[in-house]
């Protein structure tokens, strides 16, 4: 016998109410399991695995409340296998070595067993090790649950003996289709816009989400959950927000027009507006990042530099940390110089190629790595730059019939200025013969 109830519930009893909503809910079947279709979805690597009964070693590598747990669960029951659950914070090495020892004879017997280790990450080296010679010997189907990188979590040894599959968090329809699910088992109504928020505010945490609508539901009104139960519950205003809708499009137009406008307290509100109504930081900071390019490029050719590390630490930090890198550089990009040159030069270009005929290269912008080539006039006429002063030369580079058109037109604010004047340095002097270095 092991220290460890291995016997599934049965999913004819009776469900109690007083267990939280997520244990509730917990499903029973992976057509009831949501999310996670890159790996389950028809045809993925974990469910060819389940469909040709070759479960082995995993860890599965995701944020909290994208359902690790429930997953684990359903692969054991799919497989047969006695499911062993151990928590990292709990068991150490006496234990592994019971649980591993009842999942020897249980092999003998013909009888596979999952175990399970949420939290693997919280494991030693010691406690990791232990597992090492019933992975190899097929003893254990090992799967562990971790929110940090098994790269650097994780033994090396057992790594290379599991395959990772990294988990997304759940998306806003995702969690959606959840609390409708839960809805009538509390025993009241919400709108279709409230449950979207809750999800929006929970961030791809199913479990959150749960745990936020059974609080909610509690402050019901004649069944119904009111807007402010869940402004109690998360003790803010929740600002309604259709993130496909018009309002969507109308804050992030706000936010753009603000930022070119040069206004950062304008910049900063709708930043802020998006951000309180739960926007997704990742679609802002790309948004940003356009901005750098479309109205501000080469006026400050950092503003690009700003807005992609903001990018990466709104990334990397989360909420609510990693908005302060927004919000510094929608400040950043609102107080820049602004130009569009580079981005009107490259719709200028595009219209210009659209609109001819597709000139051949000229032949002295060829190169010419056969004697035949060579014979062809291929490179003929070439004027190596770094050859003459100052690395200019007088070469067209453009087909014969665009000679002499400019696309490019700097302004005269912030870098681009200096590149102005630089640009009418270099056109002066390839209009002259040049001199050979």
């Amino acid at each position: 016998m092991s220290l460890f109830d291995t016997t599934p519930p049965a999913s004819d009893a009776p469900v109690d109410a007083s267990r939280p909503l997520a244990e509730r809910l917990r499903p029973e079947t992976l057509e009831e399991y949501v999310g996670q279709q890159h790996i389950l979805g028809p045809g993925k690597p974990l469910r060819r695995q389940l469909e040709n009964d070759q479960l082995t070693s995993m860890i599965l590598w995701g944020p909290p409340g994208v359902g690790k747990t429930t997953l684990a669960r359903l692969l054991a029951r799919y497989s047969k296998a006695d499911f062993v659950p151990f928590s990292a914070v709990l068991s150490g090495i006496k234990e592994v070595k019971e649980v591993m020892a009842g999942a020897e004879r249980n092999r003998r017997h013909g009888r596979r067993t999952v175990i399970f280790i949420d939290e693997i990450h919280r494991f030693n080296k010691a406690q990791q090790d232990a597992f090492l010679p019933y992975v190899e010997r097929g003893d254990i189907v090992l799967i562990g649950a971790t929110t940090e990188n098994p790269s650097f979590e994780v033994v090396s040894a057992l790594l290379s003996r599991t395959k990772v599959y990294a988990l997304r968090s759940l998306t806003v329809e995702e969690i959606t289709v959840l609390l409708r699910r839960a809805i009538p088992l509390l025993g009241v109504s919400a709108t279709d816009e409230l449950l979207e928020q809750i999800a929006i505010y929970t961030n791809g945490d199913g479990r959150s989400a749960y745990n936020l609508l059974e609080l909610a539901a509690s402050a019901a009104v004649d069944g119904v959950i009111p807007q402010d139960a869940i402004e109690d519950a998360l003790q803010r205003k929740v600002l309604l927000y259709d993130k496909s809708g018009e309002e969507h499009y109308n804050l992030i137009s706000a936010l753009h027009k603000s930022i070119r406008s040069s206004d950062p307290d304008a910049a900063l509100y709708w930043l802020a507006r998006m951000m309180e109504a739960g926007e997704d930081r990742l679609y802002i900071a790309r948004r940003l990042v356009r901005m750098a390019i479309e109205d501000i490029g080469l006026a400050d050719p950092r503003a690009l530099e700003q807005a992609m590390a903001a990018k990466e630490c709104a990334h990397f930090l989360g909420i609510p940390e990693g908005d302060q890198a927004l919000a510094q550089v929608a400040i950043y990009l609102a107080v820049a110089p602004k130009s569009d040159a580079a981005y009107k030069a490259l719709s200028t270009v595009q219209e210009t190629v659209r609109a001819n005929v597709a000139e051949p290269v000229p032949f002295h912008l060829r190169n010419a790595p056969t004697r035949a080539m060579k014979e062809w006039g291929y490179g003929k006429g070439y004027q190596h730059a770094h050859q003459y002063a100052d690395a200019l030369n007088t070469m067209d580079c453009l087909p014969e019939s665009l000679v002499g058109t400019r696309f490019y037109e700097p302004t005269r604010r912030g870098v681009e200025a200096r590149i102005a004047e630089r640009l009418e340095e270099i056109r002066k002097a390839r209009t002259k013969e040049p001199a050979k270095e």
